[in-house]
């Protein structure tokens, strides 16, 4: 068992906690939703599951700091969880039904923070993927009933399948080019967008994704996931981790090539 077990398991009962607010107010009628500063819906169910698992963890784990979404940051110390109460607030408040739940834990160490635990919780696509350092990445309904994560064999890019995002981000970075060219030379392309793309990637359904531009919360949970299931999670400079502010994902074979389009060119 790792030394963060424990926290796994109290991220599970955090994810149910969100999953209960989440699905109840899924499609609701009356669903709040207001637009951001930076131009991002926001709904009452996202600053609801937050609150929630804030509210628990300043129970459970009051030495522990928390960055989440849409309350920022409150404390400090090397522990700090990492939370986004619903990623794919866009499809939420919409009626579409992937979006998830991400949360992570994050401990200090010599270079920087990193992910020891994540859980992705989807209740509207009755899935939930989770991991911890050194304990390998599983999917099921529950940490009893739970099936291993692989990331795939596939070595030929001509062989891939690429998953993405939105076209006008990459756009906006000036990789357009690279990534057009990518989505030429792979044997298949789909924008299945946000935390989905990551958990594909670690199931082994896809073999590379990518994104040009994230926050924190975005990716501190899929990243571990990715990792532990024999992936690569970095930024698009090659940098491992979820602290690059974009991010690219792999089986880790194609992970040179996919950094060769969207990188720096």
């Amino acid at each position: 068992m790792s030394d963060y077990h424990d926290d796994l398991r109290l991220a599970h009962v955090l994810a149910d906690a969100a999953d209960a607010a989440t699905m109840d107010r899924f499609k609701a009628l009356d669903l709040k939703v207001e637009t951001k500063p930076d131009m991002t819906p926001v709904s009452e169910a996202d600053r609801t599951a937050e609150e929630l698992i804030r509210g628990s963890l300043q129970r459970a784990r009051p030495r522990d700091a928390v960055l989440g979404e849409e309350f920022g940051v409150a404390g400090t110390g090397p522990r700090r969880w990492v939370v986004d109460p619903i990623d794919g607030t866009k499809n939420y408040v919409r009626g579409v039904p992937v979006w998830a739940t991400l949360i992570a834990l994050t401990v200090a160490g010599e270079g920087g923070y990193e992910p020891v635990v994540g859980v992705v919780s989807a209740p509207a696509l009755g899935r939930r993927w989770w991991a911890e350092l050194g304990g390998g990445a599983f999917t099921g309904r529950s940490l009893s009933a739970a099936t291993p994560l692989r990331v795939s064999r596939v070595s030929a890019l001509g062989d891939a399948s690429f998953a993405h995002s939105s076209l006008s981000g990459w756009e906006a970075r000036g990789r357009l080019d690279g990534f057009l060219d990518l989505t030429r030379a792979c044997w298949r392309t789909r924008g299945y967008g946000d935390f989905w793309q990551y958990m594909m990637v670690a199931e082994g359904s896809v073999d590379m994704c990518a994104e040009p531009e994230l926050s924190l919360w975005d990716m501190a949970a899929p990243s571990i996931v990715v990792q532990e299931a024999g992936g690569r999670f970095t930024g698009l400079n090659g940098t491992d981790g979820p602290y690059g502010g974009d991010a690219a994902a792999s089986n880790g074979i194609l992970h040179d090539t996919l950094l060769g389009y969207l990188g720096e060119r």
